[in-house]
């Protein structure tokens, strides 16, 4: 059996046995697309439908390092942010606040000691289980900016490390006060329009923030939700983003493999001088560890292997990657110029199915030793 098709197997494999419905998986290794495939389903329920390697997954935890990161990034490039300014500069109200302390550097690589999630939707939500109204997203930004403000740090400030949706729910709103635009909207004009991924977005309350918004574009389900009552097709899965309105820091973009593809491509062709949105020292910066404190494996926006990690055990030391809760993750190998992204929609129907933990090492390392064979 040659490995490629050991790869097609081990994908099929992965649906007989339900660790998810579905999937697109993109390699490129040395430059070139060696694997590009889809499997299994978009959707189980309501009604069943294939996968395409067109299909728009919601990357969930991916919008940290192909928006959120790259948006800031942008800013510092600007000089209109600056990395180490403690973040009550650019948002007076946090002068007098704990919070206001940190600096971007620090919640870009999850050091600013808050807590990695809070239920904050069920502030917005008193009135019980939401329907398809209108969310008060406006209304709900205030809400939730005010309790991430109020919250008591976990470790003081660069200290520590803890994952934390809320420190990357400040950077966006950092981002919306310094640029005077919405984050969809910031981050279309000056990163998904530049580098032409047409098919990344934000879907806000008015629908997707792109160029064309009228495309016709099909969605791998997510969660049969028991909070919002329905399966979710082409609205964000996670809750916090939802009340604020799709658009969020932590979670709310949707793509294909391509783009998510050609994203990750900014990181690697910026580092070496050849970016187009992107300067190389910024882009070292975000894929490098920051060894900021023993046991942190973080940059600034992506991850790095930990023992074990999801990359696999062949992964080098030089590698960056992240994980999105929906199903998704990128792994980078710069060391060998591998690239790896897989795109699935675990979650459908339900969130408690977390096998791919298991299959995502091995899928990585089945795909590190055919590259190597090639």
């Amino acid at each position: 059996m040659i490995p490629a098709a050991q790869i097609d197997v081990s994908m099929d494999q992965a649906i007989t046995r339900g660790i998810f419905p579905g999937g697109v998986l993109l390699v490129e290794f040395k430059g070139e697309i060696v694997h590009h495939a889809a499997y299994g389903f978009a959707s189980y329920i309501p009604t069943k439908f294939p996968t395409t390697v067109t299909t728009l997954y919601d990357l969930a935890s991916l919008t940290k390092p192909l928006a959120t990161t790259l948006a800031v990034m942008l800013l510092v490039q600007d000089q209109r942010l600056f990395l180490d300014s403690p973040i009550f500069h650019y948002l007076p109200q946090l002068h007098d606040i704990e919070v206001g302390q940190a600096t971007p550097r620090h919640l870009l690589s999850h050091s600013a000691g808050l807590p990695a999630w809070r239920s904050y939707y069920l502030e917005c939500d008193k009135g019980g289980i939401p329907t398809k109204a209108p969310v008060k997203w406006i209304e709900n930004r205030q809400i939730i900016y005010d309790l991430i403000y109020q919250e008591e740090l976990v470790y003081p400030i660069g200290l520590g490390t803890e994952y934390s949706d809320l420190s990357f729910m400040l950077l966006s709103q950092l981002v919306e006060k310094i640029s005077d635009m919405h984050l969809g909207e910031f981050c279309l004009s000056r990163i998904f329009n530049p580098l032409g991924t047409m098919d990344t977005f934000f879907v806000g309350p008015t629908g997707p923030v792109c160029s064309s918004p009228e495309k016709d574009r099909a969605y791998a389900a997510t969660e049969d939700d028991l909070w919002r009552g329905r399966v979710l097709f082409g609205e964000v899965h996670d809750e916090n983003a939802y009340v604020l309105g799709g658009i969020a820091g932590h979670a709310g973009l949707f793509s294909t493999a391509s783009d998510v593809l050609n994203i990750v491509r900014e990181y690697s062709d910026a580092v070496g001088g050849k970016g187009r949105i992107l300067c190389a020292d910024l882009a070292h910066l975000c894929i490098t560890r920051s060894n900021q404190f023993s046991g942190s494996t973080r940059s600034l926006g992506w991850d790095t292997p930990s023992a074990p990690s999801s990359s696999g055990q062949y992964f080098s030391d030089r590698s960056f990657g992240h994980l999105g809760f929906t199903g998704t993750s990128i792994w980078v190998d710069p060391s060998i110029d591998l690239i790896v992204v897989l795109l699935t929609n675990r979650v459908h129907p339900r969130r408690d199915n977390d096998r791919i933990r298991v299959f995502r090492p091995q899928l990585h390392d089945l795909i590190y030793e055919w590259c190597a064979k090639l």
